[in-house]
């Protein structure tokens, strides 16, 4: 019997309707930026396994950081205990991150890390004895799938079952080209009532969107306005974080800087779920108190884990290299090419480019859904010529490992190319 076909018997699959979805593809072997099923079929990974694996699967810089940690200590309690790969790891993220960011706290997925960042901005008003029980976030945003990070989500049918036990939330315009003053009004009004904690977005590229863009030039007017009243803002990094945009974090575009940052996926390159939200100093201080009742009660079993943090080490230090910089370069400059040629296609409505992210949306005489008949075709399509590409409705984005070949690259450009013939 087969892996997929033994899967089925006991195996529940994120965003999967198993009754009409097909058997999930077992997967053997990585390397680079290929896998490979159990039929020996092989695959271009062109989404990094939903952009957690920039360098690469199987790589051996972070696999032999895992195993020299392994033999040292796998794991220790980070309740009244610490270790050199946190401290190391903490000192690191602090010389690539916005100046104003000064405390990181672990957690696990990025998911946990927007949970803390909304449960951090609640608590510190009321720390204060002021309650601010509102946040605000954009239409169509994407934050997570736990209680407040799903709250803050704009995409309905992901939180419809769930929408009466959501914490509140209101929603601005994302400010894309056009929109840029509709947004600025909306927040305006909103932060000017005294009920807002935070605002939480995700910097120039909402991911789960369809990679909508947006300029930096207005999330720092945003930003700048939230200051202005007391407003915390958030920046979801899970996606753009790590070079996804051609910069460390896509907050390196801006001049003005959140307060909180909500890093995971490629911090650790795929290898161990970790994840971090970041904070300014006035943020922490706003905790440090003769009153125990004020900490931060909030933590998880594997907060700050040895093993996860040495492979967060050897992840940046693989970002970070001569190699790796001249690919994100690289990959930019083919995606650049590429869309120059493909934006003119008579079925082709938007292309967009940013860092090594590209995405184009594809011509409908309906409005198509995020699962819908559309969506499944190309995805079909894509799986049939072995490249695994997760189309957004009829939006098809490239997010591909740093690691990701010419060659390859233009077996995902051609295919892209050959699924216009059939839609």
């Amino acid at each position: 019997m087969t892996l997929a076909i033994r899967n089925q018997k006991h195996n529940w699959h994120p965003y999967t309707q198993h009754k009409t979805a097909p058997i999930p593809i077992a997967i053997v072997k990585g390397e680079g930026a290929l896998l490979w099923d159990e039929n020996g079929k092989e695959y271009l990974d062109a989404i990094a396994s939903w952009w957690v694996n920039p360098y690469g699967h199987a790589n051996p810089v972070i696999a032999n950081a895992i195993y020299k940690q392994l033999t040292t200590i796998e794991h220790v309690l980070f309740g009244g205990f610490t270790h050199e790969p946190a401290v190391v790891l903490s000192e690191k993220l602090m010389a690539i991150l916005p100046d104003n960011q000064n405390k990181i706290f672990y957690s696990d997925n990025g998911s946990t890390s927007v949970e803390i960042a909304i449960k951090v901005s609640m608590q510190y008003f009321f720390n204060q004895g002021i309650k601010k029980t509102k946040i605000i976030a954009f239409e169509d945003a994407f934050h997570g799938d736990t209680f407040g990070a799903m709250a803050a989500s704009g995409i309905s049918f992901f939180t419809e079952a769930f929408k009466d036990s959501l914490i509140e939330v209101v929603r601005i315009p994302v400010p894309t080209k056009g929109n840029e003053e509709a947004s600025l009004k909306a927040l305006t009004e909103l932060v000017t009532t005294d009920e807002c904690a935070a605002f939480i977005f995700e910097p120039l590229v909402q991911g789960a969107a369809g990679m909508v863009m947006y300029a930096p030039e207005i999330l720092n007017q945003l930003i700048a306005l939230c200051k202005k009243h007391k407003v915390f803002t958030i920046a979801d990094e899970v996606m753009t974080g790590f070079g996804k945009t051609g910069k460390n974090f896509a907050c390196d575009y801006l001049t003005e800087m959140p307060d909180m940052m909500c890093i995971s996926k490629a911090l650790t390159g795929g290898a161990i779920p970790m994840a971090i939200t970041t904070f300014t100093q006035e943020i922490f201080d706003g905790f440090y108190d003769d009153d125990t009742n004020k900490a931060l009660f909030h933590g998880h079993t594997f907060t700050a884990n040895p093993t996860g943090c040495a492979a967060a080490l050897a992840s940046l230090e693989l970002l970070q290299s001569a190699e790796m910089q001249a690919n994100l370069k690289r990959i930019n400059k083919r995606h650049l090419d590429f869309e120059s040629k493909i934006k003119s296609h008579p079925k082709i409505k938007t292309t967009r480019v940013l860092g090594v992210i590209l995405a184009l949306e594809i011509k409908s005489a309906i409005q198509e859904t995020y699962y819908g008949s559309m969506r499944t075709l190309l995805y079909d399509f894509f799986i049939k010529n072995g490249v695994i590409l997760r189309p957004v409705g009829n939006i098809v984005y490239v997010l591909p490992p740093y690691v990701m070949t010419d060659e390859q690259l233009d077996k995902v450009y051609q295919v892209i190319e050959n699924v216009l013939e059939i839609v």
